[in-house]
């Protein structure tokens, strides 16, 4: 079995790993102007463990989001299953796979890949690695930060085209 993936907006495939998306709104939500302020070091939003609690359950990433200049943080913790529709996918590794429009970030357990993290453009793919050997039953958080742009006239919305979870045979 060479790739098995499963649709994080279907509720079906979310079940499979027991999580829900939730929504926060701006850059730091729930802060005046979108948390946005000169000099921000961090945003918690990124970090594992962050309480996402209060946020808006949002079952349909595909769904626009959009006033002018916006952000959004998606996030989804997910917990490995030892099958995943009746495929064995221990050993395998397990891929985030995603496309935000305009800007986007991919942080991973509260870690981003500088190279492959990074979403710039519309209709970028990108890809990153959640994990190299799946323990099932062990939980990873997924955020991801969006933008749209270009800044100085936003068009569109925020949205992720689709959000994946690839899961692969390592050889």
């Amino acid at each position: 079995m060479p790739r098995l993936v499963l649709d994080l907006n279907d509720p079906k495939d979310r079940a499979v790993v027991k999580g829900s998306w939730r929504l926060g709104r701006g850059y730091v939500p729930g802060e005046p102007n979108q948390g946005l302020v000169a000099e921000l070091k961090a945003v918690d939003a990124r970090l594992r463990d962050f309480d996402d609690s209060s946020w808006e359950e949002w079952p349909d990433v595909r769904q626009g989001l959009s006033s002018g200049f916006t952000f959004a943080w998606y996030r989804i913790k997910v917990e490995l299953p030892a099958t995943a529709h009746g495929v064995d996918v221990s050993g395998m590794r397990v891929f985030f796979e995603t496309n935000a429009d305009n800007y986007g970030e991919l942080w991973i357990d509260g870690q981003i890949d500088a190279a492959l993290g990074v979403i710039i453009g519309n209709n970028v793919t990108r890809r990153v690695e959640l994990t190299s050997d799946i323990g099932p039953g062990t939980s990873h958080t997924i955020a991801v930060l969006v933008a749209n742009g270009p800044l100085a006239e936003p068009r569109g919305g925020v949205f992720l085209r689709y959000a994946y979870l690839a899961f692969e045979s390592p050889n």
